[in-house]
């Protein structure tokens, strides 16, 4: 960072700010906020005089000036993450403690060092000058070798893959950010938009256009827009509300935010009857509504709220509730060739000894729709020149898009799946299968896909770059790194509403009884008519997606499937009774129950899983899992069970239940966010098959079995985010195939077990945010399979003096991350 983007982005001053207002309503960090505040004040009069004076700094005097800038743009958005975090909150409050006590400190050195001094020293040699732009694009590239370095670590072509998609899907956030509206037409739009939310308080306003014409990405460049964050002091809410919304849980979201309380009741109910009367917003707040479909769900979720107002996105007029609205225009020729060109050659010009007339009539046949124009210039990047001719033709064939022909897009669009290899283009019509505007678990993809189409994890890694690279889908990464190791866990997949529809549209096209994957469009409350009238005979379906709210035994009516290998169960309740015909579906390979409730579920007619003899995954998310017992037949061929945000109460009580009976071929556990997980049943560590462990944000996990070291095949261990877990047990050290151990954010942990440097095979540990640790275990040489640590850096000095056994070991120290972006699920 620059000392233009430094003091263009006014961060001290909006720092002092948030800090402020920290002061005045956190007792966490009221003291960490009230030492920064005097610490700022006194930078600003320098700040102030820098800020007109220009000439050119020495390169030391920039480093330590961007180093600075750079701690104190992550002081605000820690700011704002304790901002945010509810006062009931307490085990995230006093992380979030040490972390602003943690940046008092380090704001604290650099005043008091020859930070200051040095910069009044150059007070007069500063200049602002086009080397802004070529800093951040040095840095990118610093990122880029560091990043293409790490690849190397586990292994594998689909580790790398992987990288590479997500620096992609990086680079285009990173030019959204950066205020790039202009080169592609949607800058009048967003002076237009401001103009209605700026100017009219305390009413509804809106955003329309057809899928694809870039209303969401309109709407967040207003949520991101300073002068916007200024005149509501950052009080905005973004909600996305999609084809099947559960109000209630909207409603709660909304009242929480214009209430002051974020964190309410699950079980509160938001009184439908005068709510302006009930609430009213202390400051000017805004609340956008993005992707908005019916009108009586809109007249549910909006009230006469003196101090709020309203920007509702959709992609019809709601003409009774909003006041003004904004039609999202499509792209002017120019802006459309320069997007198209982005998308189809990497830069925003035609790139020399390209087909001039031959790109503009494509560009043309898009008639301006920006989805369009991504999605057919990546389908078309690095093709031959009679490839592109053909799809000129192909395109020309339809009929000019405009408001009241969507269906037409779809026939564009489709152009950019005939082109795929048969394999991939079934991988993409699978994502027709999960609800819209929902992030998609990698892992239940990975594991679908493996299941359906007779391939490896590998090939679905690269099916899934390939996807991504030509726009048909987006990578949404967590903030902490991911690798090989981590790579199924840290991220998900996103879809367009319209590449989602147009998955729907060619996959529809069978009869239903015909249809190879038989799928609910949108969340209903019961059963498609259409598919009560077939059920008369067998469907030929092996992908079955039921999209429902609760369901009871009677709302079930008796299907065939003797094909289906995947069934998913998308719901939203506090009761569902599973269907029967799971009796009638032999060949299922994979189970996925997700619901979608602020509250667990409750399933009923769970399975003794007496048909369910081929079932190789199972995926339970958001509700109370089912006691089992020996009774139940074992799963012989069940390799992965993934529990999810569950209540598992006695589901593992060891006198019910043995594991290695029920689940012999298990090879991959994952529980995570089960609050009432206080331990695991000892019969875990007979499950000899079992090479993945994954017990992360697991609160009130206080102890590992004794004997975890009998788990031979175990290769990777994670223990993410259990903060009650004080020790590892010494049998973990027995585990001679482990070659990836997490234990980060496992706050109690103080050592690491004597003996650990016999695991011959550990390649990486990962233990962040564990400052406990004032000593290690004496590594011999012998443990030079250990190439990489990552960990803060308090305990990075640790890890420094084993350098003499280790020498090729590589300490990375963690960048802090402030992410609570998985509260928004």
């Amino acid at each position: 960072m620059a000392v233009t983007d430094f003091f263009a982005g006014e961060i001290a001053t909006e720092l002092l700010k948030t800090l402020a207002t920290i002061v005045r309503k956190s007792c966490f960090c009221k003291s960490s906020a009230e030492s920064l505040i005097i610490h700022i004040n006194a930078l600003l009069p320098t700040i102030e005089e820098i800020k007109y004076i220009g000439v050119e700094l020495k390169p030391d005097r920039q480093f330590q000036l961007d180093r600075f800038s750079e701690t104190l743009k992550q002081g605000l958005e820690l700011a704002n993450k304790v901002l945010r975090t509810g006062r009931l909150n307490v085990y995230k409050n006093l992380r979030l403690t040490r972390k602003m006590e943690k940046l008092e400190k380090t704001i604290s050195q650099y005043m008091n060092g020859p930070f200051k001094a040095n910069i009044l020293a150059d007070v007069h040699h500063l200049r602002f000058d086009m080397a802004a732009g070529f800093e951040r694009m040095g840095k990118f590239h610093e990122r880029l070798e560091q990043r293409l370095g790490s690849l190397k670590i586990g292994g594998g072509e689909a580790g790398g893959l992987m990288e590479e998609a997500l620096k992609r899907a990086e680079e285009v956030e990173q030019m959204n950010w950066e205020g790039n509206l202009t080169n592609f037409g949607l800058d009048l739009g967003k002076r237009k938009v401001k103009e209605m939310v700026l100017g009219n308080d305390s009413s509804v306003v809106g955003i329309r256009g057809i899928g694809g014409s870039g209303k969401t990405t309109l709407a967040k460049e207003i949520w991101r827009d300073e002068e916007v964050r200024t005149h509501f002091n950052d009080r905005i809410l973004f909600l996305t509300v999609s084809q099947s919304p559960n109000v209630d849980n909207l409603l709660r979201r909304i009242g929480g935010f214009i209430m002051g309380n974020e964190n309410l009741d699950p079980n509160y109910v938001v009184p439908q009857w005068s709510l302006q009367c009930q609430w009213r917003a202390s400051v000017r707040t805004l609340v956008i509504l993005d992707d908005v479909w019916s009108l009586p769900e809109l007249q549910r979720l909006i009230s006469k709220i003196p101090g709020c107002t309203w920007l509702v996105v959709s992609r019809f007029k709601f003409q009774t509730i909003i006041s003004d609205t904004y039609e999202v225009e499509l792209l002017r020729e120019s802006d459309a060739l320069s997007l198209f060109c982005h998308s189809a050659f990497g830069q925003k010009t035609l790139p020399p000894g390209a087909n001039v007339n031959l790109v503009k009539q494509i560009v043309s046949e898009c008639k301006g729709l920006p989805l369009a124009l991504k999605v057919i210039g990546a389908s078309l990047k690095d093709q031959a020149e009679m490839y592109w001719a053909s799809a000129k033709n192909r395109l020309s064939r339809g009929e000019p898009i405009d408001d009241s022909h969507e269906s037409d897009l779809l026939a564009r669009m489709e152009m950019s799946v005939k082109c795929l290899a048969e394999k991939v283009r079934q991988c993409f019509l699978d994502l027709g299968a999960f609800p819209e505007d929902k992030k998609i678990p990698l892992d239940v993809l990975i594991n679908m896909w493996v299941e359906l189409h007779d391939i490896d994890e590998e090939e679905a890694f690269a099916i899934l770059v390939e996807l991504a690279n030509k726009n048909l889908l987006t990578l949404v990464k967590d903030a902490r790194d991911s690798d090989v190791y981590s790579s199924y866990y840290d991220i998900a997949v996103t879809q367009h509403d319209v590449l989602r529809d147009l998955a729907l549209h060619i996959s529809n096209r069978d009869s239903i009884s015909q249809r190879e994957r038989l799928l609910m469009p949108r969340r209903e409350t019961a059963l498609p008519k259409e598919w009560e009238r077939n059920s008369d005979k067998p469907f030929n379906a092996r992908i079955v997606s039921i999209h429902t709210g609760e369901m009871n035994e009677m709302d079930w009516f008796q299907m065939e499937f003797p094909k289906a290998e995947v069934l998913i169960l998308n719901f939203s309740s506090k009761q569902y009774f599973l269907p029967s015909f799971l009796d009638n579906m032999p060949k299922l390979r994979a189970l996925i129950i997700i619901n979608y409730n602020s509250a667990n579920a409750t399933l009923r007619n769970f399975p003794e899983f007496l048909s369910l003899t081929n079932l190789r995954s199972l995926w339970l998310e958001k509700v109370s899992v089912p006691q089992l017992s020996n009774s139940t037949l074992p799963l012989k061929y069940l390799r992965k069970l993934s529990i999810i945000l569950c209540d598992v109460k006695n589901s593992f009580d060891q006198s019910l239940l043995d594991l290695p009976y029920t689940f012999p071929s298990l090879y991959e556990l994952t529980i995570d966010h089960c609050e009432d997980l206080f331990e695991l049943p000892p019969t875990i560590c007979e499950m000899q098959c079992l090479k993945t462990l994954s017990i992360t944000n697991c609160h009130n996990l206080k102890q590992l079995p004794a004997n975890l070291g009998k788990l031979r095949s175990l290769q990777i261990l994670r223990l993410y985010a259990c903060p009650e877990l004080r020790e590892l047990p010494s049998g973990i050290c027995e585990l001679l195939g482990l070659k990836y151990l997490d234990i980060s954010q496992c706050l109690k942990l103080s050592r690491l077990p004597q003996g650990i440097d016999r695991l011959s095979s550990l390649e990486k540990i990962d233990m962040r945010e564990c400052s406990r640790f004032s000593s290690l275990p004496k590594f011999a040489a012998s443990s030079q399979s250990l190439r990489h640590v990552i960990c803060d850096d308090e305990v990075s000095w640790l890890w420094e003096s084993t350098k003499k056994a280790l020498p090729n070991l590589h300490i990375q120290v963690a960048e802090t991350q402030y992410s609570l972006d998985w509260l928004d699920e």
